[in-house]
């Protein structure tokens, strides 16, 4: 009897070693030197790929704002599912897709409406967006419906509209628009892009500069 209790005890001794020891290695050290390690190497996506203006934190690289007036860059449109209190600017609380067909009349009616929206917003005094110039990305959520990303060219069908509503000339505007186009990821990954929210962030100070 003083055996088999002398050997319960031992064990559950063991076992209490053992869990304290491997809460202090998993549940504080190994998650330690993990943030750590994110901190120190990839400090900026650690913390939430976070963009600034000036000393403001306005948003992140990874999740697309709306409600732009039209002097700014438009974002893709969103379709997301219902409404989030947080992220105000997008207005969305899941990420997802409309999963309508692509011969689906809702989905076609969207494309459309948003296509005459595109060139009527676009169009100028002295340039004319055609039907056929607006790109699929103009007219089409993402999957996800918090793309942040826009396509070179949807970027480039802006630049007259923006120039003229902001007293730039249009080279300029266009300029700005390459110098924040990114390439492939790893130069074969994916498709060049440029981030709606940090182009609308340098032509804010481009207007505010002159």
């Amino acid at each position: 009897m003083n055996n088999s209790v002398t050997n319960t005890a031992r064990l559950l001794g063991a076992a209490l070693r053992a869990l304290l020891v491997l809460t202090l290695v998993t549940g504080v050290l190994y998650p330690l030197v993990v943030t750590g390690a994110a901190q120190a190497a990839f400090h900026g996506k650690a913390n939430g790929s976070e963009i600034k203006s000036g000393d403001k934190v306005v948003g992140s690289s990874l999740i697309g704002q709306q409600g732009y007036s039209l002097d700014y860059f438009q974002s893709r449109p969103a379709n997301g599912l219902g409404t989030n209190s947080v992220n105000t600017q997008y207005k969305l609380i899941l990420s997802g897709a409309t999963n309508l067909a692509a011969d689906n009349k809702k989905l076609i009616a969207s494309v459309e409406a948003a296509k005459a929206k595109v060139v009527k917003d676009n169009s100028t005094a002295d340039y004319k967006v055609l039907p056929s110039q607006v790109p699929a990305d103009a007219v089409t959520s993402s999957g996800s419906g918090l793309d942040p990303d826009i396509s070179p060219a949807y970027a480039r069908l802006q630049t007259h509209r923006v120039a003229e509503r902001n007293h730039l000339p249009v080279a300029m505007v266009e300029k700005l628009v390459k110098s924040h186009t990114d390439g492939r990821t790893l130069g074969f990954v994916g498709e060049p892009r440029v981030n709606v929210l940090e182009l609308n962030i340098a032509l804010r100070e481009l207007v505010e500069g002159r």
